[in-house]
C-alpha cells in the first residue's frame, strides 16, 4: 500500500531540491497528484497476479494459445522513469486454459511495480507455469525505456526485447519460429 503522506513529503523535498517554489500555483497540488498517481502505477505491489489465473477451463485442444500486443507500462526501478510497450504470451495447454483477459491482467499486475524488463518477462512466465502447468511457454516483451530516450544516451525509438522460453518452446526451435511469425517478427 502506498503511503500517500510520505510520497507527498518526498515530492515537496524533490521540488525544493531542484529549486522550485512549492507554493506557486502550478505546483501547489503536485505532491497530492503524484501520490495518487503512485497508487495507480504501483498498484501491482498490492496484488497477486496468480489469482487472475485461477479461473480455468478444460480443453481438448493442445495447440498454441497466443495473446499478442498486450499494451503495458511500468516504471524502471533504476531511474523511476516509465518504460512501455507490448507483451506477447503463448502457451501450449496441457488440458486447461485460462481466460484471455486473465493473461492481460497478469501482465498488468507485474508491470505496475518498480521493475526491470528482464524480471517482468520472467515473472509473467513463472505465473503461467505455476497456474497452468502448460507443455510450453514463450513470453516476449518489447519496450521503449524513457531512461534511454530522455536522458543518458538519448536514443528515442530504441526498443528492448526480452524473451523467456519454457518446455516445448525451449526445446523446439520450430515452435519458436512459429511464435515469432505469429507476433510479426
Amino acid at each position: 500500500m502506498v503511503d500517500k503522506q510520505k510520497v507527498e513529503e518526498a515530492i515537496r523535498l524533490l521540488l525544493e531540491g531542484i529549486g522550485e517554489d512549492i507554493t506557486r500555483e502550478g505546483l501547489i497540488d503536485t505532491p497530492d497528484r503524484i501520490a495518487r498517481m503512485c497508487e495507480e502505477i504501483y498498484g501491482g505491489l498490492d496484488q497477486e497476479a496468480d489469482k487472475h489465473l485461477l479461473k480455468q477451463f478444460p480443453v481438448e485442444n493442445n495447440e498454441i494459445v497466443l495473446e499478442k500486443d498486450i499494451t503495458f507500462y511500468s516504471m524502471c526501478e533504476h531511474h523511476l522513469m516509465p518504460f512501455y510497450g507490448k507483451a506477447h504470451l503463448a502457451y501450449i495447454p496441457d488440458g486447461k486454459v485460462t481466460g484471455l483477459s486473465k493473461l492481460a491482467r497478469t501482465v498488468e499486475v507485474y508491470a505496475r511495480r518498480p521493475q526491470i524488463q528482464e524480471r517482468l518477462t520472467v515473472q509473467i512466465a513463472d505465473a503461467l507455469e505455476r497456474a497452468l502447468a502448460p507443455k510450453g511457454i514463450m513470453v516476449m516483451l518489447e519496450a521503449e525505456h524513457t531512461c534511454m530516450t530522455m536522458r543518458g544516451v538519448k536514443k528515442p525509438g530504441s526498443k528492448t526485447i526480452t524473451t523467456v522460453t519454457r518446455g516445448a518452446f525451449k526445446e523446439d526451435k520450430e515452435l519458436q519460429k512459429m511464435f515469432l511469425s505469429m507476433v510479426g517478427k
